[in-house]
């Protein structure tokens, strides 16, 4: 099952919106590229059990 979610780049801080896949858990974390500026962000993916509700937090990778 999958969802889309929205989070803002840790670099430029531009919003992007990304699929999550609820079938891997209720926390995840992985790396994607903006889509505007291209660098890499760390997603912080965290799923409501109740809810679905989908919340993601961004760090810049090194």
């Amino acid at each position: 099952m999958e969802n889309t979610a929205t989070y803002f780049c840790a670099y430029c801080g531009e919003e992007s919106i990304t699929f999550v896949d609820l079938s891997g858990g209720f926390s995840q974390s992985y790396i994607e590229d903006c889509q505007v500026c291209c660098q890499p962000n760390r997603l912080f993916i965290t799923i409501d059990e109740e809810t679905l509700e989908v919340t993601i937090e961004t760090d810049i990778t090194y």
